[in-house]
């Protein structure tokens, strides 16, 4: 019943900025938002890959064989962007572990509560994160 009830006051918690930032509270709150992020996108590569064994064993017309393979190729763009999110998750979670989650790898700011509660895998401040897109944009433009 106590583990219940802790779950359950953990569940409704958000952090808040009138507490310190990364508390102990605020890196378990992100660490359990981030492995059950982590836990959705491996049980939907799970179901992905069941269900393309499963289209391969049937036996289909031409039309169904091309339907299929686009379907197929839509699939292994979406487990291939699954992939690279659960790497960025899992480098979350080593920053929560050593200490460094929530601060901005270029500039060692807070990245913010807001921002990480929106894209908790953010590794930069806003300000930071938008002088990347505008030196990416600037490089597109001069190519």
């Amino acid at each position: 019943m106590a583990n219940q009830l802790q779950e359950q006051a953990a569940d409704e918690y958000r952090p808040g900025e009138n507490e310190p930032y990364m508390n102990a509270r605020q890196l378990a709150y992100f660490r359990r938002k981030l492995v059950e992020w982590r836990a959705e996108l491996l049980a939907e590569s799970a179901k992905t890959r069941e269900l393309m064994r499963m289209e391969k064993l049937r036996e289909t017309d031409l039309v169904d064989q091309g339907f299929s393979e686009t379907e197929s190729a839509f699939e292994l763009r979406t487990r291939d962007r699954y992939r690279k999110l659960i790497k960025k998750i899992d480098a979350a979670l080593e920053r929560i572990d050593d200490g460094s989650y929530g601060y901005c790898e270029e500039t060692g700011e807070e990245i913010g509560l807001k921002r990480l509660e929106a894209r908790p895998i953010a590794t930069l401040c806003v300000e930071a994160q938008e002088r990347h897109e505008r030196m990416e944009k600037l490089q597109r433009v001069s190519e």
